[in-house]
């Protein structure tokens, strides 16, 4: 339990000011890159199935990190994508903006606001299950297949799953922010 009371370092937010530093086209161009891996990676599955299936989840990435950046541009950067799944696969069209981008874009929003692990990954597991949940009661898009049965164990199981998920979106997020930092100073 004591890892997830960690405070994060200040990196998430001197990456931010460092960003908030160059022009308004060299983020636009970063936000632009962002979209288009996000929308190839998440309309995967429907140009490689099978495989594509292990890649689609990744397009959670590009969002998180968009969002980590700056709050506006992570916002751009899941509209644009949005928008790009719309022309390359539109039947990813209504499970992305409630899952996999709605996830990494609450992990990186929530990066600015709170600083231990723990808030973070609640942040991302609530908004991932009421997206599942939404795309499940709402829309009766049966997003996790036909033959899940959907009852309120299942949902508490359903939370406890999307909250380990979430956590290994964070940990995923600061593996590659450290990463990037390295390359930035060599």
């Amino acid at each position: 339990m004591c890892i997830f009371l960690n405070l994060f370092s200040d990196e998430v937010r001197l990456s931010q000011i460092i960003f908030n530093k160059h022009n308004k086209t060299m983020k636009l161009i970063l936000v632009s890159i962002f979209a288009c891996v996000a929308a190839i990676l998440q309309a995967a599955p429907g140009f490689l199935p099978g495989i594509g299936y292990l890649i689609g989840p990744l397009a959670t990435a590009p969002i998180l990190l968009g969002s980590m950046f700056s709050i506006p541009f992570g916002v751009m950067t899941y509209l644009l994508t949005i928008m790009l799944l719309f022309i390359l696969q539109p039947t990813e069209l209504i499970v992305f903006p409630f899952t996999t981008g709605l996830l990494g874009l609450g992990i990186g929003v929530s990066f600015s606001f709170f600083r231990k692990r723990l808030s973070v990954i609640a942040v991302g597991a609530i908004l991932l299950m009421s997206g599942i949940m939404s795309l499940l009661f709402i829309f009766h898009f049966p997003v996790l297949g036909p033959a899940v049965p959907v009852s309120f164990s299942f949902l508490i199981t359903g939370f406890l799953l999307a909250f380990i998920y979430s956590w290994f979106w964070v940990e995923m997020a600061l593996i590659i922010f450290k990463r990037l930092k390295m390359i930035k100073v060599q």
